[in-house]
């Protein structure tokens, strides 16, 4: 298996990851938005597999706490633990600096769902047709740090 590395996304990752977008989402954020949430308060992880970005996460930090904008792996280079190791630092690298972190995940999503908890979140509401294209309900988890 080739070694999956993370590191914080710069603006050069910027069409990389909406490509990512593009390819997992049916409403897909465009590189304009990216870099807006980029330059506000969001840090974008970028893993890279076989020096391609191959999945990224985004994490907007206000006031201490983390909610997760999203998080997506090309399909190619899915089931090969990119996942779990973008979630995994960053739970390492915003543990000291933010209270919790939030994120939604659509009701269906049992492997990203079953991700999560492994990683310590709960489940802790639902927003009801939160998703469209199509229209899911979406799990509200937290993993918080104490």
């Amino acid at each position: 298996m080739n070694e999956i590395k993370i590191g914080i996304a710069t603006q050069n990752d910027i069409p990389a990851i909406a490509d990512i977008e593009k390819a997992c989402f049916s409403t897909p954020w465009s590189e304009n938005a990216i870099l807006e949430s980029m330059n506000a308060t969001t840090t974008f992880y970028a893993a890279y597999q076989n020096d391609v970005v191959a999945g990224y996460m985004g994490v907007s930090k206000i006031a201490g706490e983390g909610y997760v904008t999203n998080v997506a792996v090309l399909p190619p280079y899915r089931r090969n633990g990119i996942g779990k190791a973008l979630l995994e630092y960053v739970i390492a690298d915003c543990k000291d600096t933010l209270e919790f972190i939030s994120l939604e995940v659509r009701v269906s999503n049992a492997p990203a769902i079953a991700l999560y908890e492994r990683a310590g979140f709960k489940e802790v509401g639902l927003r009801k047709r939160f998703y469209t294209h199509p229209d899911e309900d979406a799990l509200i988890m937290t993993k918080t740090f104490l």
